[in-house]
């Protein structure tokens, strides 16, 4: 049996990997912009495309496992490629402790408050069964992702055609705090946080030595699968503000809870927890599938010990999983005091900068590769995701670009004692 995996697989990985929690979380951060975020989702959904178009370019001539760091490595070396893939497989499992954090949250209306003295071993154990499943084949873990996408697909369309009977446009409000800012200011805010949905656009690009004939599939998922999320996001979040006020979205702990007790009596809301945990179990799946791959295939290259590049039975990169998933699990124990807002904060703040600078180094790959076939349309794209990447980070605030940079800082022991010796 192949252990490649398909078109239709890989496209339920892009969606996944960019549709998780941020979908029900986002419209609380989002409420106080009003329409401004309507906007916002507009510009990072033509931020997020013209990246795909970027991955997709650079995969179909690079083909290789690793994603992100193959490209900075073939356009300007090996040491812009080493910190380009610490950064990137640093962050991808940083953030996938957010997805279990929200993913059991959500299971809350089960347990009422005897969640908080077990959440940390539901959370473990959720983890530990992600980790299982994607040390077995990466058939099996794609199977289970494309199950998971139709699932999500079908509940993020029911929702906001529903809740459009019951809109109300004098919903969007303009938080005061909001209001005194700048357009320019208020759209830089909003489109950050935006951008975190879209965070994952690459993901798919990272196991391309294990899918079937990756030059064409891989481009047609990734720009496919990234115009559906921005699609599927402007419509849950244009029909969620026009159902709750913006002051009442702005203080609801579970959005999506909300909009079912308006449209419908009893218990529904259970179920949207439910579903919401599938949510984000389903981008866990594609994170930690992931995250194997990248140490892969740094390992491949050489640009991590080489015992990242051994393969169980099964095929799948075991010790590239087995850290991964050990540095999640300290993080998930470190946080563990926090309550559940804190905990959340404490990890994604500043992980969407330090996805913006890996984007960046791609963006400007791929402007160096494409620059000598004189192709326009080619140039154009890669510009506009070049200006948006450097827009958004110089709209950020210092503090939180010095933090993000610690991201890459951190790979700097590996490169001096390790990295710089053995070559």
């Amino acid at each position: 049996m192949s252990n490649k995996i398909g078109f239709l697989t890989v496209f339920a990985l892009v969606i996944s990997s960019q549709i998780g929690s941020g979908v029900f979380m986002l419209p609380i951060s989002l409420a106080p912009y009003g329409a401004y975020s309507l906007i916002s989702w507009v510009i990072s959904g033509a931020g997020a495309v013209s990246l795909a178009l970027v991955f997709a370019t650079l995969c179909a001539k690079f083909p290789e496992t690793g994603g992100p760091h193959v490209y900075a490595k073939h356009a300007f070396g090996p040491t812009a490629a080493f910190f380009v893939g610490w950064t990137y497989w640093i962050i991808s499992w940083v953030s996938t402790t957010a997805l279990i954090v929200v993913g059991v949250g959500y299971l809350t209306p089960f347990f009422h408050e005897d969640i908080q003295s077990m959440r940390l071993l539901l959370e473990l154990l959720l983890f530990t069964v992600i980790t299982l499943v994607n040390l077995r084949r990466i058939a099996t873990a794609g199977r289970i992702e494309f199950l998971l996408t139709v699932i999500k697909i079908s509940v993020l369309l029911a929702i906001p055609v529903a809740a459009l009977f019951f809109f109300d446009r004098n919903n969007f409000i303009i938080s005061e705090e909001i209001s005194s800012l700048t357009a320019s200011q208020i759209l830089a805010r909003s489109t950050l946080l935006t951008l975190w949905c879209f965070v994952g656009v690459e993901l798919a690009t990272a196991p391309a030595g294990s899918v079937d004939n990756p030059t064409k599939t891989i481009p047609r998922a990734v720009v496919l699968g990234t115009i559906c999320v921005a699609v599927i996001y402007f419509i849950n979040n244009f029909a969620i503000m026009g159902l709750i006020n913006g002051n009442d979205l702005a203080n609801s702990r579970a959005p999506y809870v909300d909009a079912i007790k308006i449209m419908l009596s009893g218990n529904w809301h259970l179920i949207i927890s439910v579903i919401a945990f599938i949510f984000c179990v389903g981008s866990l799946n594609a994170w930690v599938l992931s995250s194997g791959q990248v140490a892969f295939g740094l390992a491949e290259d050489k640009l991590m010990p080489q015992f990242f590049a051994k393969r169980n039975k099964h095929g799948s990169p075991f010790w590239g999983i087995i850290t991964s998933s050990v540095g999640t699990a300290v993080l998930l124990i470190l946080t563990s005091s926090n309550n559940f807002a804190q905990q959340i904060t404490s990890i994604i703040d500043f992980s969407v900068v330090s996805f913006l600078f890996v984007y960046l180094a791609c963006s400007l790959a791929f402007l160096k590769v494409v620059v000598k076939e004189r192709n326009y349309y080619k140039l154009l794209i890669g510009s506009i995701a070049t200006i948006f990447c450097c827009w958004v980070i110089l709209e950020t605030p210092v503090n939180t670009l010095l933090i993000s940079s610690l991201f890459t800082a951190s790979g700097i022991p590996l490169y001096l004692f390790w990295y710089r010796r053995a070559f």
